[in-house]
């Protein structure tokens, strides 16, 4: 009896190990993962990508693929994460471009908010509006000025029709008072060429971009669009200091997934992410690259896409702004 006892015992203790070694070799990740980045390569989204991507292979001990999946405002990349498997191994890098999409294009062919699983947003990139040096517009006022004197002469590159930062000028367009026709370009680094050699006065771009041309004095820098200054150009003063409240918009940037991803995924990607984003050396990268680090949760990301959702919509009618 006693020696059946033992023979018991000994099998559920093996019957234990056995369940606890199968459940730490199918503990997240096991395997590779591919992270989608909807757009092309040197953009702030693919900077985050490969930045965090590095160092996950060093936490998890697996390959992070990241996979520049580019075409149609970022749709593309992001419709092959919502019909992946909702097990953590396809995720999605995207930023505020998601939800400006269907303010211009209508019903997409997924829903931002119910087709993903939001993660944790990861940074921030303000907007800038620039001037060529040769336009001496320095500040709002300045090219209120002009404008007036001027009348229907004034034009600026934007990064795209529909993009964040076409919608944020047509809002300092109403605000302030003044006009100016859209050169939509295919991309921002395009609108900063043209805008440095003088062929349009005025661009909106990501303002990291439009950063280094301001240190040099090659560009103007007018005014950003967010509430406090941006650590790369401290000189330039904010749409908010120069009259225009409440004026904060950013490019942001997030981590998602597809939907009905398994909560103690997430939080295991969250958490490792966290750690990633609090290494010195990974916040001066992205900080030198222009992306302000961010650590929000699912429920930040969450209230961010909604609200946002709304606010494009919103400034889509009151400035007509429709697809090309």
């Amino acid at each position: 009896m006693k020696i059946n006892r033992l023979l018991s015992l000994a099998a559920f203790a093996a019957g234990v190990t056995l369940c606890a070694s199968a459940a730490m070799a199918q503990a997240y990740p096991s395997r590779a993962v591919r992270l989608i980045v909807p757009y092309g390569t040197g953009g702030g989204s693919d900077i985050l990508a490969r930045q965090i991507g590095a160092r996950l292979q060093m936490i998890w001990g697996q390959g992070v693929a990241v996979d520049n999946r580019t075409g149609a405002s970022g749709n593309i990349g992001t419709e092959a994460v919502v019909h992946a498997p909702a097990d953590g191994y396809t995720l999605l890098l995207q930023n505020s471009t998601m939800v400006v999409n269907p303010a211009v294009n209508g019903k997409l062919n997924y829903d931002p908010e119910k087709d993903l699983t939001p993660i944790m947003l990861l940074g921030l990139t303000p907007i800038a509006l620039v001037a060529h040096e040769g336009t001496r517009i320095k500040t709002l006022k300045d090219l209120a000025d002009y404008s007036k004197a001027n009348p229907d002469k004034l034009s600026y590159g934007s990064c795209g029709v529909g993009t964040p930062q076409h919608f944020v000028m047509e809002l300092v367009k109403q605000k302030a008072g003044f006009n100016a026709t859209n050169v939509g370009y295919k991309g921002c680094a395009p609108a900063l060429t043209d805008v440095v050699g003088g062929q349009v006065p005025l661009a909106i771009l990501s303002a990291n971009l439009a950063a280094p041309h301001i240190k040099t004095g090659k560009l103007n820098g007018i005014g950003v669009s967010t509430a406090t200054r941006y650590t790369l150009m401290p000189q330039v003063p904010t749409f908010e200091e120069q009259g225009l409240k409440p004026l904060d918009f950013t490019i942001w940037y997030a981590l998602m997934g597809p939907a009905r991803l398994p909560a103690d995924v997430v939080a295991k990607i969250h958490a490792d992410v966290q750690k990633v984003l609090a290494e010195p050396a990974v916040r001066e990268n992205l900080s030198n690259a222009g992306v302000e680090p961010l650590s929000g949760n699912a429920a930040d990301l969450t209230k961010l896409i909604r609200v946002d959702l709304a606010r494009y919509a919103a400034l889509a009618k009151s400035a007509n702004i429709k697809p090309e």
